[in-house]
């Protein structure tokens, strides 16, 4: 099964050619990712009106790409997947809409696809994982603790009450003019920093409920940035190796109490994975890895240049979605807000 995945959720315009064959791993054919960091790093974030336009100015040319590397016509295609949401608006329309446009061009089956489901369903790409799994899903705007029980099928054990994860590292490095996009940027000072010269807290540690709530670790970041400013190289060093440091607590603390509370409700996870953007965070991936070896199992992440958006993960996530029969009309509706388990989303919590 042959699909072309197309993705526009927020700042990547992407498309893919991915080969689904059965239960095991699948095939990328081809994947290709168009930045949007040159367009949007003036402002220090993503302007929703500049992302849309630049979908629109690149995504003919990405999926032609796409379909040229992967050696294939649109007529080659079992399936055409585009994702429907969450994500901008502005976006999502774009993507939607073309997927849609080739899908009838094609004559091919159409389905719409939850951006957090391909993220979730990725470990499933690379490695084949079997359900039910263990999801930390973290990126710039979602973080949740999730049973991944089939396609289709999540169970949210844990979010964020209030920022997510690489929203966190985004604002810390705004503040200290580390520049666009924010993650990497933290890492990398981190890595020169000293982890324990600021006593940052580490909120919701040690609570059964396995939420996560970041504004306060941020709010003392800035804080102390603010008490002995103006701040050296070295300042900001140590600022982001002590921010860092914290977060790899909080989450080690958190999928720890994810996996308890999955073992009691679902048994024991047949891997954990963590799927999203944070989960290229190097010092993240390691701690979850002990984690993994503690409970003697085994922890999967996908290699880096999965764990930003991208097509294949939506092209896949529309095989898994085609091979089970689901498919999408052409009148399937943008979707800005799209959470993976309506039912388990908890009262004031954030995606």
């Amino acid at each position: 099964m042959l699909v072309l995945g197309i993705e526009t959720t927020c700042d990547e315009t992407a498309a893919a050619i991915v080969r689904r064959a059965g239960d095991g791993p699948g095939e990328i054919l081809s994947n290709v990712v168009r930045a949007q960091v040159e367009e949007h790093s003036a402002y220090g974030g993503v302007v929703p009106e500049i992302a849309a336009r630049a979908h629109v100015e690149a995504l003919d040319g990405v999926v032609a790409q796409a379909l040229a590397d992967a050696g294939l016509a649109v007529a080659g295609l079992d399936g055409v997947a585009a994702a429907a949401g969450p994500g901008l608006v502005g976006g999502v329309i774009v993507g939607l809409t073309a997927g849609k446009a080739y899908s009838l061009v094609a004559g091919k089956p159409f389905v719409a696809v939850n951006h957090l489901e391909a993220h979730a369903l990725t470990a499933r790409l690379t490695d084949g994982v079997a359900f039910p799994y263990l999801l930390l899903l973290a990126s710039g705007g979602h973080t949740q603790l999730l049973a991944v029980l089939g396609v289709g099928e999540y169970v949210r054990l844990g979010s964020t009450l209030d920022d997510a994860l690489g929203e966190a590292f985004d604002k810390v490095a705004k503040m200290l003019g580390l520049g666009y996009p924010g993650g990497p940027m933290v890492e990398k000072r981190a890595a020169t920093g000293d982890p324990a010269r600021f006593a940052f807290p580490r909120p919701m540690q040690g609570r059964a409920e396995p939420n996560f709530s970041l504004s306060g670790l941020k709010t003392a970041v800035r804080i102390e940035a603010e008490r002995i400013a103006p701040l050296s190289e070295t300042d900001v060093d140590d600022l982001c190796a002590s921010f860092q440091a914290a977060v790899v607590d909080v989450v080690a603390n958190r999928t720890r109490a994810a996996w308890r509370l999955f073992g009691e409700r679902f048994g024991r996870p047949s891997a954990l994975v963590a799927a999203g953007g944070v989960a290229a965070n190097g010092p993240i991936r390691q701690a979850l890895l002990r984690l993994a070896g503690e409970s003697g199992t085994r922890m999967v992440a996908p290699p880096l240049s999965l764990c930003g958006d991208n097509g294949a993960m939506i092209a896949w996530a529309g095989a898994e979605r085609l091979a089970l029969g689901l498919v999408d009309g052409l009148d399937f509706a943008p979707r800005p807000r799209w959470p993976l388990d309506m039912a388990a989303a908890q009262p004031g919590a954030k995606a």
